[in-house]
């Protein structure tokens, strides 16, 4: 079925390059979250915004809740091997195509939007290279709010993480929660409500925003706030879809992106507000660690950004850079 799957994206695909120059470019664009997620409709406010402003020469159709069969993980693969023009991708989940796409996700290496867009200014760069040597550009990069711990019970030393079964979504989550004594399990998002339906887990790591996609207080009483980790979304577009437009949409492409941006930045900050409210609403008890809790949290941290380094040392010069100019 998936080889099916793929022949039928690349000729979709194909189709779409074949285009005449001057008609009216059609591409596909692959989103893994629910149409109500912030990073979704950011996805659509972007489309719209490109349809307006290369005057419809692109119009970008936007398949939410991966509508397209590309699971997250695959984000980046697929716009590489032209089986969709574009993506939406949680930029961790790539890190088995990239390992430097974990910087940001260490825990507490950024734990503050601040220290993310500090970060960013560093790492940048970074990303955009290996998204070329992926045949792929980089368009805008917009981070979720902090991760939190969604439990069935409260967390409030490190005693209490000991055996949870928690998801986690990449390495550096696995890394972090086995230091800190729990189970954790690796799982893109669309297999986290079953999951947690079926009891094969009884804690997650996510945002606020994704703990109401999932109606988690169906699940577990208790957020956690750690805002143990950073994760940001990104858009691609395959570099020979993009190569075949004009220079002129290129251009006004390139603008829009930078445009939008900022502004999907402050989307970013308000949706946890939001969602929090959402989620007390539903009865979820919403804490933060204590001063101690915390300390312990970070002092099992930094080992692991070390490891990191040693592990991706083309990374190691990023990381090293951030942290001088931080203070740490």
């Amino acid at each position: 079925m998936k080889i099916g799957r793929n022949l039928a994206l690349a000729a979709v695909f194909g189709a779409t390059l074949a285009m005449p120059a001057l008609a009216e470019t059609k591409w596909d664009m692959s989103v893994v979250w629910p149409e109500g997620n912030f990073q979704a409709k950011d996805a659509v406010a972007f489309a719209d915004k490109v349809r307006d402003v290369t005057k419809g020469d692109v119009d970008i159709t936007v398949h939410v809740g991966g509508a397209l069969g590309i699971k997250g993980p695959e984000g980046m693969a697929a716009v590489r091997d032209q089986l969709v023009p574009t993506a939406e991708i949680l930029m961790s989940q790539q890190v088995g195509d990239a390992p430097a796409l974990g910087v940001e996700s260490l825990p507490f290496l950024a734990p503050t939007l601040s220290d993310l867009a500090l970060l960013h200014k560093f790492y940048r760069p970074k990303v955009e290279e290996i998204a070329a040597s992926m045949n792929q550009k980089l368009l805008y990069m917009v981070p979720w709010p902090g991760q939190a711990v969604f439990s069935k019970k409260p967390i409030n030393t490190l005693d209490d993480l000991k055996g949870m079964k928690i998801r986690v979504v990449d390495a550096n989550g696995q890394a972090f929660f086995k230091a800190l004594g729990a189970a954790p399990v690796q799982m893109p998002w669309g297999e986290v409500v079953p999951a947690l339906a079926a009891g094969t887990i009884d804690a997650v790591t996510t945002s606020s925003s994704s703990g109401v996609d999932g109606s988690f207080w169906e699940f577990m009483k208790y957020m956690n706030t750690f805002n143990w980790q950073a994760s940001s979304d990104i858009l691609t577009v395959n570099l020979d879809a993009w190569n075949a437009l004009p220079e002129k949409d290129q251009k006004a492409i390139e603008a829009a992106a930078r445009e939008m941006e900022g502004q999907f930045w402050l989307n970013s900050r308000n949706e946890d507000a939001t969602k929090i409210a959402t989620l007390k609403e539903h009865g979820v008890e919403v804490t933060a660690p204590s001063a101690e809790l915390k300390a312990d949290l970070v002092e099992k941290s930094k080992p692991l950004w070390v490891a990191f380094e040693k592990r991706v040392p083309d990374a190691a010069p990023y990381i090293e850079n951030y942290l001088t100019v931080r203070g740490n």
